[in-house]
């Protein structure tokens, strides 16, 4: 993942886990399980989701709802509840050697072969679990809130965080269960852990305050897929991404998680290895799509909830409140250095009539969305910038591309001038496999700004040597349209976002798979309004060449018709 990564990898695989529930003398009943981050090795305090402790609740999940809770003491669950914790190889375990007392592996434990010496390379395989007690469950309220706000009320049926795709078999008792834990975590303490193995394991976690990680700076999640699952495979996989969105303490990511990583941590390329926040839900889906982000709980607050429910309900464990890590800068000392992205800011919402989609920002009083979002010329739009400086401009469309044309364009004039928004330069050249991000207020309109989230450039679409259409890897969704296209390097406007893809066979969106205009289409056009007011130009638009055309229906062209033998 390069050198930018390098530190904040090594804290996210030394603190990683997974943690498994399950009932005493109860084989047959199975197990739970969840990732988790392990915050302190003396004692060994640890961090995981609370989702897998719904079962052994004795007052039921309704416990976690009930007005007023915010925390629950351990002994809130069963006494047939068993605890085991496993993480990875000591950070002192040298590549390719077996540690102290147990065999390389040269075939995955899971697979149920005996194992046999290495032949080359291999990582060292997972500690063996170790046996945990339950402190407290605990959540934040404010997160809840937050939650309630942006998915209750009329949308609530739209969306969905279960673990398991919409058309999966899950009983509705199970579905409230997970929806009731879904900002719930669980603070556990893992039984003595021999001297020699807290002494390896190295450095100790920090956490970023609430608010200092900015939209689209990047992150790094570390979960285990599937849990408990094969660990010698899963355990601390990782997976790179943004801060897509944030709301409080509820914030979302790109970076793709599954099933199984509830509760694993997410960490900041800045300072390295920074905790940012706890994996809440690793799918969520919107009118039955998946949408390609990962919902999560920011980790500063859970741990001063933790210190306060430490306090509360266990007065002799001021010990343990004192070994839970602290945010950056108090008393480390050590700022987050990283603004953001400048470019984010030049994303707008545009608003015509009871539609809405995303624009940016190309002069001081013009922007350029989509015909699908402000069809007709001369009407009346809104658009609100994400500065503070101007709620609202008004605005009207001067001109519309007509349906008949492959470019899905409008272009708004503005009453005054957006204040505070950064114009982005243009680019000139495109290279496939860059990385790009998409700005756009595709998830929650307006609720909390534009949402960022990352890829790749993945194919440069060209007619006669010129770029007639791009494709990224950036998860994009209605109302992302419009929104501009960034190299996330340079900053340079690349295009403008026109579609994700849908199959009409099965009617599933992918939003990892989308199209956007190239800028070197618009921008001489553009430069021609923006100084002589001649929209000569932009009428160009409605007539392009077959082959554009051809380009942007996603579809061969139909063979010629065989001919007739008779």
């Amino acid at each position: 993942m390069g050198r930018q990564w390098g530190p904040a990898m090594k804290v996210a695989e030394q603190t990683g886990c997974v943690v498994s529930a399950s009932r005493a003398g109860q084989p047959e009943a199975g197990s739970w399980s969840c990732s988790g981050v392990i915050l302190s090795r003396t004692p060994g305090l640890v961090l995981c989701h609370g989702g897998i402790f719904t079962p052994f609740l004795r007052a039921g999940s309704g416990a976690l709802t009930a007005a007023g809770a915010a925390f629950l003491p351990g002994d809130s669950c069963g006494e047939d509840l068993r605890l085991h914790v496993q993480w990875g190889p000591t950070a002192a375990s040298p590549v390719g050697r077996p540690e102290r007392g147990r065999p390389a592996l040269c075939t995955p434990q899971c697979a149920g072969l005996e194992s046999g010496p290495l032949a080359g390379h291999r990582e060292p395989p997972p500690q063996l679990p170790h046996p945990a007690e339950l402190l407290l469950l605990l959540s934040c309220p404010a997160f809840r809130a937050h939650f309630a706000h942006l998915f209750g009320s009329e949308t609530a049926e739209q969306w969905r965080f279960a673990s398991t795709a919409p058309d999966a078999e899950v009983s509705e008792d199970e579905e409230e269960d997970q929806l009731r834990a879904l900002g719930w975590f669980a603070l556990l303490r893992v039984r003595p852990i021999p001297e020699e193995e807290a002494d390896e394991r190295g450095p100790r976690v920090a956490v970023a305050p609430l608010g200092a990680v900015p939209k689209g700076a990047p992150l790094l999640a570390c979960g285990s897929p599937f849990g408990a699952f094969c660990p010698d495979i899963f355990l601390n996989t990782l997976s790179r991404g943004v801060l897509s969105n944030a709301t409080g303490p509820l914030l979302l990511t790109d970076a793709r998680c599954l099933p199984g990583t509830e509760g694993g941590g997410v960490f900041a390329a800045r300072p390295p290895g920074v905790l940012v926040a706890l994996v809440a839900a690793p799918l969520c889906w919107k009118s039955r799509e998946w949408v390609g982000l990962t919902l999560l709980c920011a980790a500063a607050p859970l741990l001063r909830a933790a210190r306060t429910a430490l306090g509360r309900l266990r007065p002799c464990a001021a010990s343990l409140a004192a070994l839970l890590p602290p945010e950056v800068g108090t008393p480390w000392g050590q700022p987050l250095r990283d603004p953001g992205p400048p470019w984010a800011a030049s994303a707008v919402l545009v608003e015509c009539g009871t539609v809405w989609g995303s624009g940016v920002v190309v002069a001081p009083r013009l922007v350029v969305t989509c015909r699908h979002v402000a069809p007709r010329e001369a009407s009346r739009v809104v658009v609100r910038p994400t500065t503070s400086k101007s709620a609202k401009i008004w605005g009207h469309v001067v001109f519309a591309t007509r349906e008949t044309s492959p470019y899905d364009i409008a272009v708004v004039s503005l009453e005054e001038d957006l204040e505070g928004v950064p114009i982005p330069v243009p680019t000139e050249h495109f290279h496939k496999g860059e990385a790009v991000s998409v700005v756009g207020f595709g998830i929650f309109g307006q609720a909390c700004g534009p949402s960022v989230t990352s890829g790749i450039l993945s194919a440069v679409v060209r007619v006669d040597e010129s770029p007639v259409m791009l494709q990224t890897t950036c998860a994009v969704h209605g109302g992302s349209s419009g929104g501009p296209l960034f190299s996330t390097h340079s900053g340079d406007l690349l295009g403008i976002v026109a579609s994700n893809t849908r199959d009409n066979n099965t009617g599933a969106t992918y939003p990892h798979l989308n199209f956007s205009i190239p800028i070197t289409v618009l921008q001489p056009a553009l430069q021609q309004y923006s100084q002589t007011g001649d929209l000569g130009s932009l009428r160009e638009l409605d007539h392009v060449a077959e082959p554009v055309r051809v380009v942007w229906r996603l579809q061969q062209p139909l063979a010629e018709a065989p001919r007739s033998k008779l």
